[in-house]
């Protein structure tokens, strides 16, 4: 007889380069070494193979983030822990995929990775803010497009106060706590 695992949709908001993305893929390897079925639906290969063609416009961000929330409950609903480190910049993009996940019953966490936009754009991964700051892009979060800060969410992340680790660490407490991990 095999054990069912229980899926959940554990979604990390938060502004570019905030620490989203290896947050999430340093509790994934957590989750598989103690036998969880864990996927990261990374945002930019997201983009790049799910979304191609969008933008950033409003519309778009609400369309990518519709998609992103389609396939993370699909494989929550499968036993799967769908990690989604995604910016998912506005609330009401956010709350329709938790409706969606409380309508097929589907375990939904939001989680906010919530770095200071000063120390994103000193991180600056993948140079946004310097391209930004050069005139080069704009509409990026939280500079000159607006980020919606989660209000309550299931957990808040200050990941410039800690290591990836420790980050790791308090979101694999929370799925813990929820019976989750």
């Amino acid at each position: 007889m095999s054990v069912t695992e229980t899926g959940a949709t554990i979604w990390l908001t938060g502004l570019p380069s905030a620490g989203k993305t290896t947050i999430a893929y340093e509790l994934a390897g957590r989750l598989r070494t103690e036998g969880h079925k864990a996927e990261v639906l990374d945002g930019d290969e997201i983009r790049e193979f799910l979304s191609a063609g969008l933008g950033f416009s409003r519309e778009d961000r609400h369309t990518n983030v519709a998609r992103i929330g389609f396939v993370a409950e699909l494989l929550a609903a499968n036993g799967v822990k769908a990690l989604v480190p995604v910016i998912a910049p506005y609330a009401d993009s956010r709350e329709a995929v938790r409706k969606r996940h409380a309508a097929e019953s589907t375990t939904y966490l939001e989680v906010h990775v919530a770095t200071p936009v000063e120390v994103c754009s000193v991180r600056d991964v993948k140079g946004l803010y310097a391209k930004q700051a050069a005139g080069e892009i704009s509409g990026l979060t939280g500079v000159d497009d607006p980020y919606e800060a989660p209000e309550s969410p299931d957990l808040r992340i200050e990941s410039h106060q800690q290591t990836v680790q420790e980050s790791a660490a308090a979101l694999h407490a929370l799925l813990t706590e929820r019976g989750l991990a």
